[in-house]
């Protein structure tokens, strides 16, 4: 989440007359996050997110995003709900760009987690990608570990204050990532994105997931990798460090609900590299292209360097517990 886009008064008097809100009393924006801007629309009695889609997003795509939220929800998935406006549509246009508003998720984001919580996250997952297998939508995962060579090549790098070796070390992983890529694992749709800002609890208990703009259909252990690498380091006098126990109670916690095979496990540190370059990847590029008028803090890509270079070290499943 993000404020790119400026909205006034005026824009706030239109989304009144299309939906079928309470009066809107407040809104502000809403910084955290980097690909979207959204606002949060505070009535007399409840509060919700409104979400500007900007460049990254593919408008075609939009109602996947939609349709998926909605139908978890009626799943029993604690997740935001897209709102129709009075013309029985999701999206709609805002300052020329497609929008839509969503319930919010009670509770707020934990700085970081502890073992146990991460215990609960991973159940919590299993239960999102066991709801997800009988919904039909598709959307391909234009991110995947192994196809980052576009946005690889996007990148004009301009400084070399973030490594002195990250072009080297970009393409030496990149192309043997992309090698042992593996094939045919257990799929579905997965959320993709789930860092600490996008897992909510309420009064120590886990309460939702939200902003389920990255989700897509790619392999399910892909997204405990996602996972690893946005949950399981500890940060502590500038350098990232694997957390063990709780990667361990990570899966632990999804397979009370979901056993992971012995190919999936074997996939895990490739899975695990393939996400730590894709978030070192975005950073970098935002780094590079973030505009300076953009209400937001960039993300420093050194983090996922760091990890990266971790999980280059190792190379079976027992090496993320032992």
């Amino acid at each position: 989440m993000a404020v790119y886009t400026q909205i006034s008064q005026k824009e706030i008097s239109s989304i009144q007359s299309n939906f079928k809100l309470e009066k809107i009393v407040n809104f502000k924006g809403i910084k955290q996050g980097i690909e979207n801007t959204n606002y949060f629309l505070i009535t007399k009695k409840n509060k919700y997110v409104l979400t500007i889609f900007e460049k990254r997003v593919k408008k075609s795509e939009l109602p996947f995003f939609m349709k998926l939220m909605d139908k978890l929800n009626h799943k029993g998935i604690s997740c935001p709900r897209p709102l129709k406006n009075k013309k029985e549509n999701y999206l709609f246009k805002l300052k020329n760009k497609p929008a839509c508003i969503c319930t919010i998720v009670e509770g707020k984001d934990k700085k970081n987690l502890k073992p146990g919580e991460c215990l609960v996250v991973g159940q919590n997952i299993g239960k999102l990608h066991k709801s997800s297998l009988n919904i039909r939508l598709f959307r391909k995962n234009s991110l995947q570990g192994n196809k980052l060579d576009s946005l690889y090549k996007s990148i004009k790098f301009k400084t070399r204050r973030i490594a002195p070796n990250l072009e080297t070390i970009l393409e030496l992983s990149r192309k043997n990532i992309k090698q042992n890529w593996p094939k045919n694992l257990p799929a579905g749709i997965i959320h993709a994105d789930l860092f600490v800002d996008n897992i909510f609890f309420k009064k120590n208990k886990f309460s939702g997931f939200i902003d389920f703009y990255f989700s897509c259909n790619d392999f399910l252990i892909y997204e405990l990798a996602i996972c690893i690498n946005a949950l399981c380091f500890d940060y502590k006098k500038g350098k990232y460090n694997l957390n063990k126990n709780k990667v361990a109670n990570l899966i632990k916690g999804y397979e009370k609900v979901r056993k992971i095979s012995t190919r999936e496990k074997n996939s895990l540190n490739t899975l695990c590299r393939g996400a730590a370059l894709r978030y070192l990847l975005t950073r970098i590029y935002d780094y590079f292209n973030t505009p300076k008028t953009a209400l937001i803090k960039v993300k420093d890509p050194k983090e996922y360097f760091q990890k990266l270079i971790i999980h280059n070290k190792l190379t079976s499943y027992k090496d993320y517990f032992n």
